[in-house]
């Protein structure tokens, strides 16, 4: 009889597990925003608690942890307009060596395509005009708007989770309670557990980023780079995806250094210089800062990368850490599921 139970858990598992998964993705529009405002709700629990200990009405938790956000966005849209000032200012000299370049990386691709350049028309001008290329270009700018759109909307959705959980509208510990421990003692043991990781994570994964970005922005000053400002802000944006966020921005930027760079020394200097920050800031000091906090090895961590960033994309590659570390926590307090726990450690 208990044999027959277990086979029908197993098979309800089978079930139950890819249906919660397909209706994560059908509702992306809502799950991505709550989980976002989940993790935004649990780095500001601690002023929420110090002011209910001061007796502090929780409105004025709120109100506070709103002036951060807001400040937040505020420096965010500071550094955009920086950069863009930065990119339209770019000088003609740039421009030439930009071009010449170019015109050597897509000449291959042009006499492979066929495309005869008209007069006075460099092969690289000549890919852009084609009408194949003008038409997938068109599609990609029609796409970065409607992701555009869709990231502004997302952005106020977390915003809405946020302030509700923040206001007490929904208890995570209760429902941790309710739902999967049984026991308040538990729970509240686990969720403080949980939300100190949390914290921890989102202030070293801030910090790190924010110094990776700036390394990246003195090596491009040092070494004559155009642009310093906007790699800085791309190699800080793009830290925040795990593991594959730094082979990326090490990557692009070395990508357009070519273009003003020489291939000999200088490059190959270059190249030494971002990759030393990068393992600096998140191979020596990332791990060294996170302690045991998480512990989560690499196979676990590249799984959950796949996973999340199949079902949700971009927003489920910078999530999976923080879901991982969360579920892995409460998978330590069963012990049926701690077996899983240690695999995952």
């Amino acid at each position: 009889m208990r044999s027959e139970l277990l086979a029908i858990r197993k098979l309800l598992l089978i079930i139950v597990v890819p249906l919660i998964m397909y209706l994560l993705s059908v509702l992306s529009i809502i799950f991505i925003p709550l989980v976002f405002g989940l993790f935004a709700a649990l780095v500001f629990s601690p002023l929420m608690r110090w002011f209910r200990r001061k007796k502090i009405p929780n409105i004025f938790g709120v109100i506070v942890a709103l002036i951060i956000v807001t400040l937040g966005f505020i420096g965010a849209f500071e550094m955009v307009q920086l950069t863009g000032q930065e990119l339209s200012n770019a000088d003609d000299n740039f421009t030439e060596k930009f071009n010449d370049r170019m015109n050597d990386v897509v000449s291959p691709i042009v006499d492979m395509m066929g495309i005869e350049p008209a007069e006075g028309e460099t092969k690289f001008q000549a890919l852009m005009n084609d009408e194949k290329v003008s038409a997938n270009l068109f599609g990609n700018v029609g796409s970065g708007l409607n992701f555009a759109r869709k990231f502004v909307s997302m952005a106020l959705m977390t915003l809405f989770f946020m302030v509700l959980l923040l206001a007490g509208s929904m208890n995570i510990q209760k429902v941790m309670e309710l739902l999967i421990f049984k026991q308040k003692y538990a729970s509240v043991k686990t969720f403080r557990q949980i939300e100190k990781d949390i914290f921890k994570f989102m202030i070293v994964k801030f910090l790190l980023s924010f110094f990776t970005g700036l390394g990246f922005s003195l090596a491009c000053y040092a070494f004559d780079v155009s642009f310093p400002i906007f790699w800085g802000v791309f190699a800080f944006l793009i830290n925040f995806i795990q593991m594959i966020g730094s082979v990326i921005s090490v990557v692009v930027l070395s990508a357009f250094a070519l273009v003003e760079l020489n291939v000999s020394g200088s490059m190959a200097f270059f190249v030494i210089v971002i990759s030393g920050v990068q393992v600096l800031f998140g191979g020596i000091l990332e791990p060294i800062l996170m302690g045991k906090s998480f512990s989560i090895n690499t196979v676990t961590v590249l799984v959950m990368l796949t996973l999340w960033g199949f079902i949700w994309g971009i927003p489920g590659l910078i999530l999976s850490i923080p879901i991982t570390a969360l579920i892995k926590k409460i998978m330590e307090k069963f012990p049926g599921t701690a077996v899983y726990a240690r695999i995952m450690s």
